[in-house]
């Protein structure tokens, strides 16, 4: 081996972040050709994991540095959203069974083959939505990577717009619970904005039904929450206030 070639291998590694991955389309423009990364496959420094896409062989990878990748070579803005952004704020009630899901939200275009792939310590699963015009966001560094995370208000209208596929209403009232701490500006301000009536009635519902001091501070006035009825369920309980039929269990809960 060349001290040129185990040069340039020292630099790449150093460019990449531990357990994360590279991409070919990145990596053409840090001055690696076509030829350099066969060879550094062919050598068995890098190991294929989808088209473009490599890892260091022999590196368990990482779902959230996987991410951090992504995001930042390929200037994209995939967020870690819904119950996994609550999370990572401290809100955990929420626990799947078996290997960890991680909810990833992102503009609406087609999923990279890499993020289908079984070898990170996470399950992806990805979900594409518009419904919040004005994403709340912020940056959390954590295992050597800088994530895009959903601000916990948002995370939790997130897990709403995915109810009843991913989520039951009761396991996310039990959520809604703990969300002692939540911005009432940031809250407002995304039921202003957001699409979805149905997030809007069931998130004031909850929140007004757990007593949260910050909802006396919303001006629900200034919220368009529409004038047709919706049925989240069958056979629940009508709340005319907010013009939604939700399970009797959550209704009868104290």
């Amino acid at each position: 081996m060349s001290l040129e070639f185990q040069n340039r291998i020292n630099q790449l590694l150093l460019l990449g972040i531990p357990k994360g991955l590279y991409f070919s389309e990145w990596l053409k423009k840090k001055g690696y050709s076509d030829q350099l990364i066969k060879k550094y496959r062919e050598s068995g420094w890098l190991t294929s994991l989808a088209k473009g896409v490599m890892y260091r062989t022999g590196n368990s990878l990482s779902a959230y540095a996987a991410l951090a990748c992504y995001n930042e070579q390929l200037d994209k803005q995939f967020r870690i959203a819904a119950h996994s952004a609550l999370e990572l704020s401290g809100f955990n009630h929420y626990v799947p069974m078996g290997k960890p899901v991680l909810m990833i939200a992102h503009p609406k275009q087609s999923i990279p083959e890499w993020i289908k792939s079984e070898a990170f310590d996470r399950t992806f699963k990805p979900f594409s939505t518009e419904t919040f015009t004005e994403p709340q966001v912020t940056m959390i560094h954590l295992e050597d990577s800088d994530l895009l995370v959903s601000a916990p208000e948002q995370a939790f209208m997130e897990c709403l717009l995915l109810t009843p596929q991913q989520y039951n209403y009761m396991d996310l009232y039990y959520i809604m619970e703990q969300l002692t701490t939540l911005r009432a500006e940031v809250v407002q301000h995304l039921l202003e904005t957001t699409k979805s009536f149905r997030i809007k009635r069931m998130f004031l519902y909850m929140a007004e039904k757990a007593g949260h001091y910050w909802f006396d501070m919303l001006d629900i006035s200034k919220i368009t929450l529409g004038t047709s009825k919706l049925q989240l369920v069958e056979n629940g309980v009508y709340i005319a206030k907010y013009k939604i039929t939700i399970p009797e269990e959550l209704y009868m809960y104290e």
